[in-house]
């Protein structure tokens, strides 16, 4: 039997990196990722004393004996009704280990729902109107990291890393001016640069700030001079305390998260942090769809692999003073669309896009929409005839050509145009529909 001291929090299962072997693997798994180098030491952790096992145990088991261990902890933490996610994870962590000691399991080990989540099923995007409500719920504070990540799309980590030791700086918005107890944005939408010590891919980048973000943070950090605090270029954005002179500047991403949350629960809504980034892609795919801004200058806001990342690697950093200045007016042109201050699109415009869009993926085209004021119909009238639209095509097996897209977004992590006519084979094999374009095409990628 595996007997251990219990050490409640986040050291739980330190107590195993006294051995060498434990300590090796784990520094490997964290030359990746430090997050992922703790998860799978828990994981493992977890995983040992649920099956009465020491880790050093399991590389010495017999093949069977090993993959039927793994399959009764699978079988067990379904009964308990785990999510299979979190079951994946820790099988995930066991083989890590496995591997490390050159082992590699004999047969799948295969859990139900293992890609879903139900938390993430049942969350919805909000609307501005909500993202208001939850900016007027939070303090200073928490309205400014909102804001941060609803309107430059940046992730939780950039604004405060894993172990709070580092985070987005005054430095890092070079459109921010500090002198003495003057804050000045020299431009709007102000420049975001991402350091690569901050950058989940290792490489940095940059995004913008429009108005209605640039004045949450300026109040936020009148506040703090207010109190006392001496702002500096290496001053943190968001602090560990309210009162940043006051203790430690930086916050870990654990803690932004709870700020932002501590906002959301207020406004009433039981969402997670991370659906205010999934809200700035969102309202700038709409923006797209209206041909104001590019996706690769989307991908590139936050922080994904592109054609624009690709040349800001290779130039080192540096693009053209034309192209960063491209890039600043297609977000400004697309700020109607990501902030809560009503500047262009009403809700009911923005219902009548999706609804548009909709038909046009079915076949439709915008003059038999405008001819038959389909836009009018109820929603469950339009998406009843979209089905029959669709329902009513013919289709050739494109079963090949589907299996090498797929293969090939994988490897790139883009997007693929295709035929309306061809729409419910890619989705029917896996591919989300992101946008229709209009002339019997849309965009698809995988989730």
């Amino acid at each position: 039997m595996y007997y251990h001291v219990i050490n409640m929090g986040r050291d739980r299962y330190g107590y195993l990196l006294k051995d060498k072997d434990i300590a090796r693997w784990k520094h490997s798994v964290d030359s990746g990722s430090k997050i992922t180098g703790d998860v799978y030491l828990r994981r493992l952790g977890s995983f040992c004393v649920e099956m009465g096992k020491n880790p050093k145990e399991l590389p010495k088991l017999k093949d069977k004996q090993l993959a039927d261990l793994i399959d009764d902890y699978v079988i067990s933490r379904e009964k308990k009704g785990n999510a299979g996610s979190y079951i994946k994870s820790t099988v995930k962590a066991v083989k890590s280990w496995l591997l490390f000691n050159g082992i590699k399991l004999p047969r799948q080990i295969k859990v139900k729902d293992a890609d879903k989540s139900p938390t993430l099923s049942e969350e919805r995007i909000p609307t501005p109107d909500e993202l208001k409500r939850i900016f007027n719920s939070g303090d200073s504070r928490e309205r400014t990291a909102c804001a941060l990540v609803a309107f430059t799309g940046v992730r939780i980590g950039v604004l405060g890393n894993y172990k709070g030791n580092d985070g987005l700086r005054l430095k890092d918005i070079p459109d921010l001016k500090v002198e003495g107890k003057e804050i000045t944005f020299l431009r709007v939408p102000a420049q975001v640069n991402i350091r690569e010590e901050l950058s989940k891919s290792g490489k940095k980048y940059f995004t913008f700030l429009g108005q209605e973000g640039c004045m949450y943070m300026e109040n936020y950090l009148i506040e703090r001079i207010r109190s006392g605090e001496v702002i500096t270029p290496e001053s943190a954005i968001i602090t560990a305390a309210k009162l940043g002179f006051r203790g430690k500047q930086h916050i870990t991403a654990v803690n932004v998260g709870d700020l932002m949350r501590n906002a959301i629960r207020n406004a009433g809504f039981t969402w997670r942090p991370y659906v205010l980034r999934a809200y700035f892609d969102s309202r700038l795919l709409l923006a797209q769809d209206e041909r104001l801004i590019q996706r690769d200058y989307r991908a590139f806001f936050m922080g994904h692999v592109g054609d624009i990342e690709h040349r800001y690697t290779l130039n080192k950093g540096r693009l053209s003073v034309d192209l960063i200045e491209s890039m600043r007016s297609a977000y400004e042109k697309s700020e109607r669309f990501l902030e809560t201050e009503r500047k262009g699109l009403t809700e009911e415009e923005v219902e009548n896009k999706f609804r548009m869009q909709l038909l046009l993926m079915a076949g439709f085209t915008e003059g038999e929409i405008q001819e038959k004021n389909l836009l009018n119909l109820t929603s469950e009238e339009i998406t009843k005839i979209a089905r029959e639209k669709l329902f009513g095509m013919d289709r050739k097996d494109i079963s090949n050509q589907i299996a090498k897209d797929k293969q090939d977004l994988r490897e790139t992590h883009k997007q693929k145009v295709v035929s309306i006519d061809l729409i419910e084979q890619y989705i029917n094999n896996g591919f989300v529909v992101k946008m229709a374009l209009g002339n019997d095409k849309a965009i698809v990628e995988l989730p």
